[in-house]
């Protein structure tokens, strides 16, 4: 039975045997500086399982050709199993068509495709893109580049102390010029699960902006439902969600898609190329130029189906109960203060804090020495840094195989760090 960090009462232990799904992971199997690896630098990113790797060398092994062109019993094959992974992928985020479902290298990539596909064409001078203070820098740094380019004006929603959105100004940021809201699902530096079901309808009744959500955080835990969100796009990445590094997929509405020129031309995106003129083949294979990432898709979709077998529901609640937990026990370290929600219920398996006694990095290099792997800097989230006035966090961060034991080493080693600079 675990207890709740901010009520006290008890509350079920999921249903998630960590220590099990521990043992398909190769890469937690090793000692660091001579300690077992507690891997806890999950929202960088995810370690990857033996069925994924399986799936990545049995496509090379077996079934290496370039998709789509062939004839060849390989290229069948090939073309097979990445339009069966992009189905894969469709599904796990509630997807009715897989054909809405653009391969690309990551989150970044897709939210750079947006900025350049659809906003060069539909932002002007004047016009407004609204975002929020809690933004990873992929999804900000796109937005500048288009402001820039086009003239347009950058807005944002604030954050309070716990790291959560103020919404009360709302109405104020959106009117006739909003002509694109993008904002994170799930932060990555804070943990904070975004109220994105409650914000998406209030803009809608407000304005026709396109509305994008980068789902890099959420798609690898929330039950994502793009459909229902009501959203017009959603940008995540394999590689958070224990598949390979290097793919990624970008969701669309289909009318949307269709209205866009493509991102990058070249083979596999065109229907005819004549002289003077090419027209494009169909969604998504117009944003798919050249030959694409086949074994990364596969890998992906496999990392669905692995994903599948442990049950989303009880991810979500396993990273909520070790965050518990975690708080629990960081809470009694001296000079600690530790940033995002309160409330376990309202953030993902991220912890960010710092120490009064010791920076970031010097916190980071000493808990490796004792085979513990967090992060720390400024997680490609500098505005959530300047909101708190620091210039870096410590960020701990948990997936479906970290344990209690994982948070006990970390706490470990953190008085290991208060002795050398306490």
């Amino acid at each position: 039975m675990a207890t709740r960090a901010d009520s006290g009462h008890p509350v079920q232990t999921p249903a998630l045997d960590a220590h099990a799904l521990r043992r398909d992971f190769p890469a937690l199997q090793q000692e660091v500086h001579g300690h077992p690896l507690v891997y806890l630098d999950n929202a960088a990113t995810t370690q990857k399982p033996v069925a994924v790797l399986d799936a990545v060398q049995r496509y090379y092994r077996e079934d290496n050709a370039n998709v789509h062109r062939g004839i060849h019993e390989l290229s069948r094959r090939a073309t097979e199993a990445y339009e069966g992974a992009r189905a894969k992928v469709a599904r796990w985020i509630g997807a009715a068509d897989p054909s809405e479902v653009v391969w690309t290298r990551g989150t970044t990539d897709g939210i750079n495709l947006l900025a350049a596909a659809w906003g060069l064409d539909h932002v002007k001078e004047g016009d407004e893109i609204l975002l929020s203070v809690l933004e990873h820098h992929s999804n900000l740094v796109p937005w500048h580049l288009l402001a820039r380019r086009t003239g347009a004006r950058i807005r944002y929603i604030e954050i309070d102390d716990q790291g959560e959105w103020i919404l009360d100004d709302l109405p104020e940021l959106l009117n006739e010029r909003t002509r694109i809201v993008s904002l994170s699902h799930v932060s990555n530096s804070l943990g904070s699960i975004n109220p994105v079901e409650q914000v998406v309808p209030e803009i809608r009744a407000r304005t026709d902006a396109l509305i994008v959500l980068d789902g890099a955080q959420g798609a690898p835990l929330l039950p994502v439902d793009v459909h229902g969100l009501g959203v017009d796009f959603y940008a995540f990445s394999g590689h958070k969600m224990c598949g390979p590094t290097g793919i990624g997929a970008l969701w669309g509405r289909r009318d949307r898609l269709e209205a866009m020129e493509p991102y990058q031309g070249g083979g596999e995106m065109i229907s005819l190329v004549e002289r003077d003129a090419s027209t494009w083949a169909e969604v998504p294979h117009k944003f798919e130029a050249g030959t694409p990432n086949m074994a990364g898709a596969v890998g992906m979709g496999a990392a669905v189906d692995y994903l599948e077998s442990v049950g989303r529901d009880a991810i979500l609640a396993w990273e909520q109960a070790l965050v518990r937990y975690a708080l629990d026990r960081l809470s009694d370290l001296p000079g600690i203060t530790i940033y995002g929600p309160r409330a376990v219920e309202r953030r993902s398996g991220v912890v960010s804090f710092t120490l009064e006694a010791a920076h970031p990095h010097d916190i980071s290099t000493i808990v490796d020495m004792h085979g513990v792997a967090i992060r720390a800097g400024h997680h490609c989230a500098q505005l959530v840094m300047q909101r708190y006035g620091t210039a870096a966090t410590a960020r701990a961060s948990f997936y479906i195989y970290n344990t209690r034991e994982d948070v006990d080493r970390l706490v470990s080693s953190l008085h290991e760090v208060l002795k050398i600079f306490g």
